[in-house]
Order: C-alpha cells, then structure tokens, then sequence
C-alpha cells in the first residue's frame, strides 16, 4: 500500500496499464500527474507548447500503436478541443486516455467548467473517480475501454481527488505490445468523404458504449433505506456517505454516458431522490 495523492495515482494507472508516451501542458490542478508519470522507468514524457499540441502529439503516438496519457487542467480542454472532438471520429490505435482536471470552488483557476459537458459534446467517454484508488483503477481500465471502443476516454478529476492523498493498493506494469499501424485514409484523414462515413461508425461505438455503461463495475448502487436516494460522482460521493449514512447511493464511476435504465430503476425504487454535485448541474440536466 502506498499513499499519493489522485495526480500520482492516475500516473500510475496509466503507467501500470503499458502507457508509453506522456503528453501534457502544466496547469493546477493537473500538473503533478506528468510530473509524477514522467518519472516512471520505460516512459517518454514531455510539456507541449500547449493543449491543442499535446493532443496532437498523443493522437500521432496512439496511430503509431502505442498507448498514451495526455494530462490538462479544464481550461486546457477548451485549447484541445479542435483535435479531441475529431479523435472521436478517428478512433485510436493504442489506447488514448486524456486528464481532464476541473476545479470547483477555482482554488487555482480563473472559471469553473464542468468537462462532463464536453464528453458529451465530443461524445468521448468518461470515468469520475472518487478517491486515489479509484483513480488508479479507473485509469488502468480506461485504456481497455479506449482500444476495445476505438476512441479517446476522459479522465475526470477535481481539486479534492487531485490532491488529496489516500492508502493505495499499487501493482506491476503490464508492458502492452504496440499495435501495427496500417495505413487507412478512411479512418485517420477526416476530409468530408471519409468523415461522413466515420461519423456514422461514432454512432454505433456510442451505442455499445451506451450499453457498456448498464453494466460498467465502476457505476454502483449501495442500498440502504428506500426513503431517501442520492446519484453522485466523483469526490461528491465522499461527502454524501457522510452526511447520509441511511441513503441509498447511486455512485457514477462512468459520468458520459450514463445509464439511463439504471438510474431510471434506481429513482423509482426509492421515495426521494436527490442528486448531488460540486458547483455543475450535469447530472440534474441528464
């Protein structure tokens, strides 16, 4: 077991799941994840000029085969955009998993955003841990959800799982064997004749991903009472088990898509159902 905080944990995930290629521009609070990854035996690690870069480096890395970790804070991902909404037509080669580091209450920001929005503008997949552990895990898995989907995953973090440190469960690396890169027009060059056709290939991966979340392991329900019921995510989840011990939870580890028959079966088995979020109404939108 080993203390670290959310930002060290998501480096390691990446780097026990094979991660080979670390991109990232610095910005509180995601800055401490490259730094941490970066110094991990059997990576390339480097800062881009910014965002936008930083994506384009991973994406050229991910075509080539290898698996890769890009890391931002939340206004980063309005930098990136241009290239991110376009992976999701691309797809990937290795696995392609991006950081996206929001900051509610903006202890080291100049806005709030709430990058859910964009996973579901993008249409990329995202996971929400709750605490380190989760981070590491989520991390790990995201990469298997990114080849086996061929598309670009978030990672969500906030301040509070960023940077704060809990007891970790770390593992061996699992060195991932890079995939052949072929050469395809028709997926990697998004020209309107090749586009059109991906977009409707985008269409039937969010399907299966639609149907991947029914049954994700990291969207869980504890059942307590049938009064009261809470649907959260992320580091909400550690305030609502506090302060409602008799509630039953609905706990988002996968916060785009969201399971809708499930969360729809959970808001019927209970009297009240609230839901809970830091300074966003995404959830209470979906």
């Amino acid at each position: 077991m080993e203390l670290i905080s959310g930002n060290e944990a998501i480096a390691r995930g990446a780097w026990e799941a094979g991660a080979a290629i670390g991109v990232a521009y610095p910005g509180t609070p995601s800055t401490e994840t490259m730094e941490a990854f970066s110094k991990l035996p059997g990576v390339y690690a480097e800062w881009c000029p910014n965002e936008k870069v930083a994506v384009e480096v991973g994406l050229g890395a991910s075509a080539a085969g290898r698996r890769v970790l890009a890391t931002m804070k939340h206004v980063g991902v309005n930098v990136a955009a241009d290239p991110l909404f376009t992976a999701a037509y691309t797809g990937v080669g290795g696995g392609f998993v991006v950081l996206a580091a929001d900051d509610p209450g903006m202890h080291s920001s100049q806005n709030e955003q709430d990058s859910r929005y964009y996973a579901a503008a993008a249409r990329i997949p995202m996971l929400d841990p709750a605490d380190s552990a989760e981070a590491l895990a989520f991390t790990k898995e995201a990469f298997d959800i990114s080849e086996r989907f061929d598309i670009p995953v978030f990672i969500r973090s906030t301040v509070r799982i960023s940077h704060t440190k809990c007891a970790v469960e770390t593992g061996e690396r699992t060195e991932h064997a890079r995939v052949p890169y072929e050469k395809d027009p028709s997926k990697w060059i998004m020209m309107p004749l090749y586009a059109k056709p991906r977009r409707l290939d985008l269409d039937a991966r969010v399907e299966d991903l639609r149907a991947y979340a029914e049954e994700c392991p990291f969207n869980r329900i504890e059942r307590k009472g049938a009064q009261t019921g809470v649907i959260c995510t992320g580091a909400t989840y550690q305030h609502v088990v506090e302060a409602l011990p008799e509630a039953s939870v609905f706990k988002l580890g996968m916060s785009w898509p969201l399971p809708a028959r499930s969360l729809a079966e959970f808001a019927r088995s209970v009297e009240n159902v609230y839901v809970v979020e830091e300074a966003s109404t995404y959830l209470s939108d979906q």
